[in-house]
């Protein structure tokens, strides 16, 4: 058999490109609509983390301030599952930012180009960068990254509020014993107990604003010197 390409199927995929490149216009609108869609569905996923997060922690808080019995260290237990959904939540992020740059990449190349020509367009590769990322798709923001802005925006605010309620059980609503001992749980000082919340509180604080080089790119902050529409 003959590995030269049959002439026919050249002009059949010619023809294939030519209809392609004439709908092209056409072909957007459809990809900004569906890209919408999928951006949409990550942001819905992304508030149902953080209502899952508030509902438990205004349960725990609820029914440890019902009884001085109730024990304090169930909020220390609401603190560790509010990071779970951190963790979840900034996994989540990760593939919602996916289909918004996509979304922000049509905006500003296709339609705002569209609307204001004389402005030209804000990439001038845009129409590679985009088939690059509809082949192999690629995260925009490094996880680290992605960590760090949701503990500061959502996540390190919840855990503050967890933070003030357990330092009122402890001392407002303890018993005349000390924080001390009322901080102590089975086996473990209260001191010990109070060290250990301590430094996870300044370990995200720390995470939450250390100063680093953004990595991201999105439409509310400045682009790189290239240009480029993502790393």
């Amino acid at each position: 058999m003959s590995d030269q390409p049959d002439p026919d199927d050249s002009e059949t995929l010619g023809d294939l490109l030519e209809r392609v490149e004439e709908n092209l216009p056409s072909l957007l609108g459809h990809m900004y609509r569906g890209e919408m869609d999928r951006a949409n569905t990550w942001r819905g996923r992304l508030d149902q983390t953080t209502n899952w997060a508030v509902t438990i922690m205004a349960a725990l808080l609820t029914f440890v301030f019902t009884s001085p019995d109730n024990p304090h260290y169930l909020l220390l237990i609401g603190m560790v599952t509010v990071e779970v959904f951190h963790v979840v939540d900034t996994r989540r992020y990760l593939t919602y930012d996916v289909w918004r740059s996509r979304v922000r990449l049509l905006e500003e190349d296709v339609f705002a180009a569209a609307v204001d020509p004389d402005s030209g367009i804000e990439h001038a590769d845009w129409q590679r960068e985009l088939g690059k990322d509809l082949r192999r798709p690629a995260l925009k923001t490094p996880l680290p990254e992605a960590f760090a802005r949701r503990l500061r925006r959502i996540y390190l605010p919840l855990l503050l509020v967890l933070l003030a309620a357990w330092i009122a059980r402890i001392t407002v609503f303890a018993s005349d014993s000390g924080p001390l001992a009322a901080a102590a749980i089975v086996g473990i000082p209260g001191a010990v107990v109070i060290g250990a919340v301590a430094v996870c509180f300044l370990a995200a604080i720390f995470v939450a604003y250390r100063p680093r080089d953004r990595q991201a790119m999105g439409e509310l902050y400045e682009r790189d010197k290239q240009g480029e529409w993502k790393e």
